[in-house]
């Protein structure tokens, strides 16, 4: 017996409760001395009865008998209790080099525990630009959460909801207009995942010949046509292996491939082009598009059942005018990064520059938007970029805009304020009216001015 060896149940209790999800301790003899409260609520048992008994006929797919015999320290193991994987440690306890005991730890009540600590600290790594430093681009990623700039709710919100979503290995479907940043979340989620040592694969949808999209995505064997190299060639999905396949515009991918994609959703296996047999392959999907999935189902040009496949999870991709609060933000990250990649020193633009970025629709979003400043940075003579430095398209915007009278400038502005409020308040107009610091008649009168129509509330 070991029991004269440690401190009272009581501290024991102050020490072990308060750091871990359950712990044990067995004597040399293998019988319980000590379990922890929060251990005995998890087993659905009373302490008192425990006490004195064989550590395996009171937990499930225990090894702690196993440590005492062989003195082996056991870190991190995988143990089956209550219908749930558990991550425990075990290490003998030795005295005078004599084993006469072990202590059992269960650092993760459940695997998803543990995902979620492995985003978290992946998430705090790149805050800090850990992954930037150590590794150029690993395996394919390319970009981190860091990479989408931005304050605004619906930036923030959608921030949260990657690292909720990054943890286990659902399909993630990413939605957005063209330029506002899908492949930064697609890579986000990937580096936050459990999956970030294994490979990230992207594949372009609608880049890819319609002859050829099969043996790119699955390979082929040797011989499987004329011209075929020597040995065959993986594929995308035998690339990905372990790790992401990215899927970008989806929506471009013919018919009879989206057939053959939903089998390797729904069994887990492909068969490359000339093969005989299936191959197993682990990879998680996520796929990317700005077309409008469920008019293309009605047309049958999507089929509905991969959709609902692939859409286990939706992230929606705000455009930029929809987020003009971030632009200043968007502005000074892309000049200082377009400057130093220039090799120019420019540090600032114009206010009438960043008036008219506001008053622009941003049709091609972030992307264009860096366009613009990196011409801007090109083209500038000065330190700061002015109107004359722009792309002449939107050197002529700014005419236009010069052309309208401020009435029309002030309703559009508060047109755009209005609805943004009605929509952050789900429509209740009593709410976005107090928001907005305006009565309740007056919210009513603007928006049958400017017809805004939404779910009346």
């Amino acid at each position: 017996m070991i029991t004269g060896h440690f401190l009272n149940n009581q501290l024991l209790d102050i020490v072990f409760e308060s750091t871990y999800y359950g712990t044990v301790i067995v004597d040399s003899d293998e019988k319980i001395q000590y379990m922890s409260k929060n251990y005995c609520e998890f087993l659905g048992l009373e302490r008192e009865l425990v006490i004195g008994h064989h550590v395996t006929n009171i937990i499930e797919n225990t090894r702690m008998h196993l440590v005492v015999q062989t003195g082996k320290t056991e870190i991190a193991d995988l143990q089956f209790l209550h219908g749930n994987y558990l991550i425990t440690n075990r290490m003998p306890i030795i005295e005078n080099n004599k084993i006469i005991g072990a202590i059992g730890i269960i650092l993760f009540r459940d695997l998803a525990d543990w995902k979620s600590l492995n985003s978290h600290i992946n998430e705090i790594l790149t805050k800090h630009n850990f992954f930037k430093q150590e590794w150029e681009f690993p395996k394919g990623v390319r970009y981190t959460l860091n990479d989408l700039i931005g304050k605004s709710p619906k930036i923030q919100e959608l921030k949260d909801r990657v690292i909720k979503v990054a943890v286990g290995d659902i399909s993630v479907l990413i939605r957005g207009e063209s330029g506002t940043g899908k492949e930064v979340i697609a890579h986000s989620l990937h580096q936050l995942s459990g999956r970030s040592e294994k490979p990230f694969v992207k594949v372009n949808c609608g880049s890819i010949p319609e002859h050829l999209i099969e043996s790119e995505l699955f390979g082929y064997e040797e011989g499987a046509f004329t011209g075929a190299k020597k040995g065959g060639k993986p594929g995308k999905f035998q690339l990905a292996d372990g790790g992401t396949i990215f899927l970008d515009e989806i929506g471009d991918m013919p018919l009879h491939m989206q057939v053959k994609l939903l089998r390797v959703l729904q069994e887990k296996e492909y068969e490359p082009v000339g093969s005989m047999y299936p191959k197993k392959v682990n990879v998680r999907v996520i796929a990317a598009t700005n077309r409008p999935l469920e008019k293309m189902i009605e047309q049958k040009r999507f089929r509905e059942d991969l959709f609902y496949r692939i859409n286990a999870i939706q992230l929606f991709i705000p455009a930029l005018r929809d987020r003009m609060e971030d632009l200043p933000l968007l502005v000074d990250h892309f000049l200082k990064r377009s400057a130093s990649k220039i090799g120019k020193r420019v540090t600032s633009i114009h206010p009438e520059v960043l008036l008219l970025m506001q008053q622009y629709e941003w049709p091609g979003n972030i992307r264009e938007l860096e366009n613009v400043i990196d011409a801007g940075v090109y083209l500038t003579a000065n330190k700061e970029i002015q109107i004359e430095d722009l792309p002449e398209y939107l050197k002529n915007h700014s005419f236009e805009t010069e052309e309208r009278s401020l009435k029309d400038i002030v309703e559009k502005t508060e047109r755009k304020v209005i609805e943004d409020a009605l929509k952050r308040f789900n429509f209740d107009k009593n709410k976005a009216a107090a928001a907005l610091g305006i009565g309740n008649s007056t919210i009513y009168e603007k928006i049958k001015k400017y017809q805004i129509f939404g779910q009346s509330k």
